[in-house]
């Protein structure tokens, strides 16, 4: 494979200048003095937990586990092999891949953590606002800056978004952590309207970018589809609007109850239209030239990505064409992997971490190194993380594909399920977490081995499998089509079965329990009956979530607890 060119910054991702890596640096310095009076005794845990959160480093039920942020999903192929070599020197030789663009490592040492951190500034990382009641990491499309659909590239409001986030001092102990995701088109790819603050792009009718406001959404113990605050949000006042919003949230959010503290639920106890006017009221009496998005500053910010120097595409699209017919397996790894690109004779193509058997997000040092190799080799040194836990190469010309996915197939990474039931997205579980009722690996294990034949997958169609281990739904169980959500039934752990979740489409919606928790190999063969039910019943070219939709959920409850 040649090496494509680069530009003279490092493309799709934001370039660091010196006051960003000695604010790092001095962070660092910053934990290490606090980690040393910890395992000096100076500092109790209690005095010390929430300077370690702020750091990103939580207590699991083994060890230590260090969130890295990766800011809207993207980082170069270096920042991916200082992943790699934490994975192989800290931790048990891999990283797990979130539903929030971030990675995390499950087996840190305490004494380690400051040498860990600081190998990040080196490379331009951190581990900042990945916990805390304060913003979290803003997600973004993982196809920013390439999609053919795009109105705006969303990189470079969440790099603003988090240039203005960062240490605010009036936005850094929030009633509750606070989750923001922007997608740069009409087409949902970020679960906007299950995050507290979901921004869509589109066009107005003079052709002119506007955002939509989503607000009060999330899933957890109380999911909540988030409601549209306004649909034409101007670009230039983006910082100004989602202040108000944080500042209302802030005065009248509720710090009494954590059940209750979140914004969805200051949403429904004011009603839409009161938290509207309170907003507005808000971002009225605001300074707004003070916080105005002047092209200026968004061109100088958009200047920091850099621009791939794209190879004319010649007989690209052709070759591929070729390759295609010659090859069944490409072909339907194409069909399910790859995305339009703007750039005449380049793809996008999604990696999926999710081999038959595997452990989803899960990625070896061997793998982020090969990751990293092929980012240099056909994407312009850079790579983006999902939220649905897989890898994205933004730009890759499309007569590479082939060897692209040879490469990949040889390493475990090749597998074509993209979208497909075996795509399973799920929490690490029981397995490390201590707020999990059960494991979610395991099943996670089971599913994509019980619907591992690509003919199955390809028959099923399009399907989204979520899995969460506990009512906190880091695994999103409740967008899912079909939702698994561990529970603890009288000390045993088992599963609930919800049906007709969607985060990506016009209609979202919030999957419902069928029915009584039940053991992992008894949920594994009612998913599959779920499975059978669906593919008896539907009409022709009918997805999974249609189905469900048109019949409801009886006919797929009968099924899954019919007698064995």
């Amino acid at each position: 494979m040649s090496h494509a060119p680069h530009s003279s910054l490092p493309v799709g991702h934001y370039a660091y200048d010196e006051v960003d890596r000695t604010f790092l640096k001095q962070r660092v310095a910053q934990f290490r003095d606090q980690v040393e009076r910890r395992i000096s005794g100076a500092l109790t845990e209690e005095e010390f937990k929430p300077l370690r959160l702020m750091n990103g480093l939580y207590l699991q039920l083994h060890a230590y586990m260090l969130r890295v942020a990766i800011p809207y999903g993207v980082l170069n192929s270096g920042q991916m092999r200082t992943l790699a070599q934490i994975a192989q020197r800290y931790d048990r030789d891999y990283g797990h891949f979130t539903t929030r663009q971030n990675i995390q490592f499950n087996w840190i040492k305490l004494e380690d953590t400051p040498d860990i951190l600081a190998l990040l500034a080196d490379a331009d990382m951190h581990a900042l606002q990945t916990s805390g009641n304060c913003i979290r990491n803003v997600t973004a499309d993982q196809f920013a800056g390439a999609a053919a659909d795009e109105v705006l590239d969303p990189r470079i409001h969440a790099e603003i978004l988090r240039q203005w986030s960062t240490l605010h001092p009036e936005f850094t102990f929030l009633p509750r952590k606070f989750k923001i995701a922007i997608s740069g088109s009409p087409q949902d790819r970020v679960a906007a309207r299950f995050h507290d603050i979901g921004l869509m792009a589109r066009k107005d009718e003079n052709g002119r970018a506007v955002f939509e406001v989503y607000v009060g959404g999330g899933l957890g113990r109380t999911p909540i589809v988030g409601v549209k605050l306004r649909d034409d949000l101007p670009e230039e006042d983006l910082i100004a609007y989602l202040e108000a919003i944080l500042r209302v949230y802030n005065e009248f959010g509720r710090r009494d109850n954590i059940y209750k503290a979140r914004i969805k639920i200051l949403v429904q106890a004011l009603g839409v239209q009161e938290f509207r006017n309170r907003v507005n009221a808000e971002f009225v009496a605001m300074d707004r030239a003070r916080y105005k998005l002047d092209e200026k500053i968004v061109a100088a910010i958009q200047a920091r990505f850099g621009v791939p120097d794209f190879d004319p595409a010649g007989q690209a699209a052709e070759k591929l064409i070729q390759q295609r017919k010659a090859d069944r397996a490409f072909d339907f790894w194409v069909r399910t992997n790859t995305h339009a690109h703007k750039q005449p004779g380049y793809v996008s193509v999604t990696i999926s971490c999710k081999p038959a058997g595997g452990i989803p997000g899960d990625v070896t040092s061997a793998q982020m190194n090969l990751l990293a190799d092929l980012a240099d080799q056909l994407s312009f040194g850079e790579l983006r993380i999902t939220h649905l836990q897989n890898v994205v190469l933004g730009h890759v010309r499309q007569d590479k594909l082939y060897a692209l996915w040879q490469t990949l197939d040889q390493n475990g990474l090749g597998t074509a399920n993209v979208g497909f039931i075996s795509d399973i997205v799920a929490c690490p579980g029981l397995d490390y977490c201590a707020l999990a009722n059960a494991r979610s690996i395991p099943i996670a294990q089971k599913l994509s081995e019980r619907f591992a034949s690509p003919e199955l997958q390809r028959e099923i169609g399009p399907l989204r499998l979520n899995i969460s281990g506990c009512i906190n739904a880091c695994g999103h169980h409740h967008a899912g089509h079909i939702g698994i959500l561990g529970v603890d039934k009288r000390g045993e752990e088992a599963f609930q079965i919800t049906l007709g979740g969607a985060a990506d489409q016009d209609t979202v919606s919030i999957g419902q329990i069928i029915g009584a928790a039940m053991s992992e190999d008894e949920t594994v063969d009612a998913i599959a009956r779920i499975i059978d039910t669906y593919l008896a019943r539907r009409t022709a070219g009918e997805q999974f979530i249609d189905t469900c939709r048109r019949l409801g959920t009886a006919p797929f409850k009968d099924a899954a607890y019919a007698p064995a």
